[in-house]
Formats: structure tokens, sequence, C-alpha cells
């Protein structure tokens, strides 16, 4: 009984490692540069380095790839979004919408399930709420420049639009570990 036991949670631990293992850490960007001079948008936790801050939720934002490594307050775990989660594990936070409705902007919380956290990274390339899924993650038309337009880096609002052909360019996503 006692081996039995032993060789259970060894097979727990050794599950829960290749679980880990396969875990990847992404950027998720817009296939469309838009109007980026240094890089694509990214999703992107609002302010920068020391100042980033949650309570301000997600922006479209100029991709760190560029510079050979992908910004923490952009990263999210591959392993989530089969679960219809964007987890962001440096911040042990999920993208949270607002509501379920067209302007929406996208929050982060503490991951709950709910159904604002319950969100589609479609193989397509759009990104809905499963409660919503005519409404894509879609970033904004105006382009403001950092640091009170003191950078280069680039950034558009991210609300909830209706996906829509039109507004495919700010609507189609895709993850990748670093700039191709």
């Amino acid at each position: 009984m006692n081996r039995k036991l032993t060789a259970c949670i060894l097979a727990i631990l050794i599950a829960m490692t290749s679980n880990v293992a396969n875990a990847e850490k992404v950027e998720i960007n817009l296939k469309d540069k838009l109007d980026g001079i240094l890089s694509e948008y990214c999703l992107d936790i609002a302010g920068g380095n020391q100042n980033v801050d949650t309570s301000k939720g997600l922006q479209a934002h100029t991709c760190y790839s560029y510079k050979g490594s992908l910004g923490t307050d952009q990263v999210f775990d591959t392993e989530k979004f089969a679960d219809n989660v964007l987890y962001m594990p440096e911040y042990d936070v999920c993208a949270t919408l607002e509501s379920l409705k067209t302007g929406a902007k996208v929050n982060l919380a503490s991951c709950d399930g709910s159904a604002l956290q319950t969100i589609n990274f479609s193989a397509a390339g759009t990104i809905s709420p499963v409660a919503a899924p005519t409404l894509c993650f879609t970033a904004g038309e105006s382009t403001r420049m950092g640091r009170g337009g003191t950078s280069q880096h680039q950034i558009k609002s991210l609300t909830l639009e209706v996906c829509s052909d039109a507004l495919a360019s700010s609507q189609n996503w895709s993850s990748r570990t670093k700039e191709d």
C-alpha cells in the first residue's frame, strides 16, 4: 500500500513537472504592423518598468521583442489558452473584460474563472469573450507616443468592438516567443 501511494505521488509530480515544461511564455501581437515604427503592437500592461500598474489594464503597445527578449508586462502563458484564459504569469493576473459590450476596456484582475475572464484566442487570430463571440479585442485607431511623447514606443487603446473585415488589421492577433 505504501509503495502504491509513493508511486502515485511520484506520477503526479512527474505529470505536474511535464505540464510546467510545456508551458510557453509568449507575447500576443497584432498580425498587421499598422503604423508601428519600431515593431508591431502587443498586448501590454499600462506603465513601464517599475511603474507597471495592473489596475490600468491592457493596451496595445510596441512589442519589446525587437530588443531581443519579451517584456515581462507583455508575457502570457500559452498553457492557459486552451482553458480560454489570457494569463500573465509575471503578475499573476488574467485579462478581465469591463463588460460584454461594445467599447468595453480590457482590465486585469486575479484569475477567478468568471465569464468576463473566459476569452477565446482562436486559431484564426481573433480574441473574443466566449459569452460574446461577435466582439473582438481591437487596437484603437489613434496612436500616442510613450512617456508623454518622449519615447518612440507607440500606444493604442484596447477595447471590445464588433468583429469585422473592416477592422481585421486591428483585430487579428498571433503569439510568438520572439520577433520573427
